[in-house]
């Protein structure tokens, strides 16, 4: 089957990722909405759009979308946070949601931007239960594998809508309580359809292409990425764009989805139209590549067979870090499935990914333990 070019369905003229990103400092701000047009402008939609995003049991239209961002926080819009009796209470204020946005800027440390963002929380509020939250949950990899404060410039689409949708859905981040949400936003399935289920922070990035990294030095190819249930191949598409340092190696990164899921838009040409399993079983079961699974199905049993069929030595996941269901598995998180059915995968890192309003989304990285080291975990 011949390669199909990067698309927009419905799209006046042809979509060209490159040229977005290339150009993307010239696009008007989200923050200048209104959102539909924001959207209508970048991928070159008509203003009378009439697409239906579904992402579910039920789909909205741009207009749709728009009308309900109008209506800001009434009939329970933007109840994000409630007590543990289901009531809803305040959340963050403005200054403090524009905060737990900037945790995910490209020039901060992760680590060193949650020390600040929980040591300058006022005891009490609702943005220190939101650190401490998100800083529970944290595990920092070794050394080398999340970047370090630099004012560096990373163009990603996704993140600056993103950013956007944190102050307009009055959203500061998760906290204990998120994982009873159960309630989104009509923006999600526009999100969704354009760029994919979470958004890529530059860290999350930043750390696959280390881990992808061969031990040789840039003359020797990189370990390719598998990213499996690619979807939009929005992720694909930004590590292959990932700007990358004179001594680290270029990345490989291979899309593979079977394609079920229809996206709106496209953003690689190459996606390979196979299940994980039978790619893997191909494929030497990835020995020597990192599998990359990002917001992957709880039906299925998606996660499971794609894991058992996998025989090399990195997992990267991003998933929800709360038992609410929305990825993997309807009733556990990630890292407490492969703790009990892959006790041979060191839990080696979790940092916390930009996760839209209602919903608590990390990186989880598991990489397999040499045979001694498995055998002291299991006694």
């Amino acid at each position: 089957m011949p390669p199909q070019a990067p698309y927009c369905e419905g799209a006046k003229r042809p979509f060209d990722p490159n040229t977005l990103i290339r150009d993307w400092h010239k696009h008007p701000s989200p923050e200048k909405g209104p959102f539909s047009s924001s959207i209508t402008l970048i991928f070159g939609l008509s203003q009378e759009d009439k697409y239906v995003y579904n992402a579910g049991p039920a789909g909205v239209t741009l207009l749709q979308a728009q009308t309900a961002l109008l209506a800001k926080g009434k009939n329970g819009l933007h109840a994000w946070y409630r007590d543990g009796e289901g009531n809803e209470i305040p959340p963050p204020i403005v200054d403090d949601v524009v905060a737990y946005a900037d945790l995910f800027d490209p020039s901060k440390s992760i680590a060193a931007a949650l020390r600040a963002f929980e040591s300058n929380a006022k005891k009490g509020s609702r943005r220190h239960e939101i650190a401490q939250h998100l800083s529970s949950h944290l595990i920092l990899p070794r050394a080398g594998l999340i970047p370090g404060k630099n004012k560096r410039q990373h163009m990603n689409p996704y993140y600056d809508f993103w950013r956007w949708s944190c102050k307009e859905l009055e959203w500061g981040g998760p906290f204990p309580n998120t994982a009873s949400t159960k309630t989104s936003h009509h923006v999600l399935p526009v999100f969704y359809h354009h760029f994919g289920c979470v958004v890529p922070s530059y860290a999350a990035l930043y750390m696959i292409a280390q881990l992808a990294q061969p031990k040789g030095g840039p003359k020797v190819p990189s370990k390719p990425i598998l990213d499996i249930g690619s979807g939009s191949g929005y992720w694909t598409f930004m590590l292959r764009k990932l700007a990358l340092p004179t001594h680290m190696s270029p990345l490989v990164v291979h899309a593979i989805d079977n394609q079920r899921s229809l996206y709106r838009t496209m953003w690689v040409d190459d996606t390979i139209r196979a299940t994980g399993e039978d790619y893997l079983d191909e494929h030497d079961g990835g020995k020597d590549a990192i599998l990359l699974l990002v917001y992957p199905q709880t039906e299925e049993e998606f996660v499971p067979k794609t894991v058992e069929h996998y025989t090399g030595g990195v997992i990267v996941v991003a998933a929800t870090q709360n038992a609410d269901g929305f990825t993997a598995f309807k009733e556990e998180t990630m890292d407490a499935w492969m703790k009990r059915e892959h006790p041979e995968f060191e839990h080696a890192a979790q940092i916390p990914l930009p996760s839209f309003a209602g919903k608590d989304e990390a990186l989880y990285v598991f990489e397999r333990r040499d045979s001694s080291a498995q055998e002291a975990s299991q006694s």
